[in-house]
């Protein structure tokens, strides 16, 4: 009898081990979906006007040029909008796609158009090199120069270009420069996940190393598992975080400096690339610093299973293509067995599973706020980030510990006349109010002001909402 039950015991833990190791699912317990939630109170900061066509702005980034507290949201089309620090007088600063410009913006599809902007920390200081710069990252359909980054593969879906514009005058409600200079230009193989964020850091002063370096995230070229295998070659731009001055002129093509103290300048090989300060990233959509630990954290899109919130260190190869989260990659899959198992990778502090009930059927993460103020005690001392298409808020301690996974994920719900809703609910409820087509995704982005105020972004109804006390 009792050898019966041992057996019958061991084939149970067995079958148990079994369907652990063949599920197809990392992170089998859901998100809490009703403990621990913050309700925040948020406000219609601005709006922005739709397009001639009638159609609501497909808001992507937000930004506040620090010299002079104005807010700025670009338009995935090329519009650039400019509105005071309470949200007033918007008004349109520089249209990227006019003729005159020669950009020539692609937005056809969800993840092509300006995907982000920045200014330089020097734009309202007459008399020093930065004064009157600002930086766009768009797509192009213009595929007739020649790229100076290339994927090795031989599709030319469009470009990627950076561009420097320099304002005559920069306190001026629209832009009064001329056209803008081409930086670089990255050839991109497929029409999905090409360019994403860039951005200076805020906590640096004159004479700090990090001073006017600028943080550029390239993705691995698209398509699926990264194709060209970008990601680990550190030959190749794509699949990168580059650091790069945009003032300097000691690049191979001579429109932009790299660095010294970028982790790969001296490293010997000749194959690698200097401008490399991370790698090992499929979609890097959103970075952003800790103003308490200097730390930057990235919103890190993935394939088909997981999203991650990763930090990002000089040097820091994040794993992919041969990692997704913390498990090996495969074909469009991955394996739970010996997870976090490489040495010197970098894994990250949270991610979550494409099969939690909570999200639709696609998955993307976005983001990301470190929250260091008082105005929100609920949001004090929390990173919040999001999913894209569904529209749901989260939040994880910003002070850990974190090991990844999904457990520390909590959610964040808006306070609307009382009762706690979801991004997208909001967004519908205005929808259906004002006759529109309601939306069915949210396409949520964030903004961030100089004291830590948070907007959040749509592409459905042109509003800016801010969270407020």
């Amino acid at each position: 009898m009792y050898r019966h039950l041992i057996t019958s015991l061991l084939a149970l833990s067995t079958s148990a081990a079994l369907a652990q190791t063949l599920s197809t699912d990392p992170f089998p317990t859901p998100i809490e979906s009703k403990a621990d939630i913050i309700s925040v109170n948020f406000t219609e900061y601005a709006r922005i006007p739709n397009d001639d066509a009638g159609f609501a702005p497909r808001l992507m980034h937000m930004v506040t040029e620090l010299g002079s507290g104005r807010r700025f949201v670009s338009a995935m089309t090329g519009e650039l909008y400019g509105m005071n620090a309470d949200g007033s007088n918007v008004a349109l600063y520089v249209n990227i796609n006019a003729p005159q410009w020669n950009v020539q913006v692609i937005s056809a599809g969800s993840e092509r158009g300006v995907q982000s902007f920045t200014f330089h920390p020097q734009f309202t200081q007459m008399g020093t090199p930065g004064y009157g710069k600002f930086y766009t990252y768009a797509d192009t359909s213009n595929t007739d120069v020649t790229p100076d980054f290339v994927s090795g593969g031989e599709r030319r879906s469009q470009d990627t270009v950076l561009l420097e514009w320099s304002a005559s005058n920069a306190s001026a409600t629209q832009y009064d420069g001329g056209a803008p200079r081409e930086i670089f230009r990255a050839a991109q193989p497929f029409p999905n996940h090409n360019g994403s964020q860039i951005a200076f850091n805020p906590l640096t002063q004159p004479g700090d190393e990090d001073f006017g370096l600028l943080y550029v995230g390239l993705a691995d070229g698209g398509s699926g598992g990264d194709p060209m295998n970008a990601g680990q070659d550190l030959a190749k731009y794509f699949g990168k975080i580059l650091r790069i001055d945009p003032l300097g002129t000691n690049s191979a093509n001579g429109h932009y400096g790299i660095p010294s103290s970028n982790p790969f300048v001296s490293d010997g090989n000749d194959d690698t690339l200097g401008e490399i300060y991370a790698y090992g990233v499929r979609n890097p959509q959103r970075f952003n610093w800790d103003s308490q630990t200097s730390r930057i954290l990235l919103a890190e899109i993935g394939q088909n299973q997981i999203e991650e919130i990763s930090p990002i260190t000089a040097g820091a190869n994040l794993g992919w293509n041969t990692w997704e989260g913390s498990y090996h990659y495969d074909s469009f899959k991955v394996d739970l067995d010996n997870p976090r198992s490489e040495a010197g990778l970098t894994w990250p502090i949270a991610e979550y599973d494409h099969a939690d009930p909570l999200f639709q059927r696609q998955v993307a993460v976005t983001g990301i706020i470190i929250y260091r103020d008082e105005t929100i005690p609920a949001l004090q001392n929390k990173v919040i980030f999001g999913d894209n298409p569904s529209g749901e808020l989260f939040y994880i301690d910003a002070d850990g510990p974190h090991n990844g996974g999904q457990a520390s994920i909590r959610r964040i719900l808006l306070n609307d006349g009382g009762s706690a809703k979801t991004f997208l609910q909001v967004i519908q409820e205005r929808n259906a109010a004002e006759n529109e087509d309601v939306a069915q995704r949210a396409d949520l982005r964030f903004g961030y002001g100089p004291d830590n105020q948070v907007y959040l972004l749509n592409k459905h109804d042109g509003i800016i909402r801010l969270l407020v006390p």
